[in-house]
């Protein structure tokens, strides 16, 4: 079926990439890519919360996230 959608150019360019590395039409990827997401159950994006504020999940054997690491992560920034 042929239709004109508005797309942004950040995901024109990596559909069109997605496109020339698989050796597809752009079509084809955006219908994939689609259908892959509306395929996908609607709570595996949902984050559990407290106090209104997502908790995104950590993997186990992590290392928690202090105020001292993001300071330093932040003054190594140019």
């Amino acid at each position: 079926m042929r239709t004109t959608l508005t797309i942004d150019d950040d995901v024109l360019m990596i559909a069109r990439g997605l496109a020339e590395r698989d050796d597809r039409t752009i079509g084809d990827v955006i219908s994939d890519l689609a259908r892959q997401a509306l395929r996908a159950p609607r709570d595996q994006y949902a984050f559990e919360t407290r106090n209104g504020v997502p908790l995104v999940p950590v993997k186990k054997g992590s290392l928690p996230v202090t105020t001292e690491l993001v300071n330093r992560l932040r003054d190594e920034m140019p």
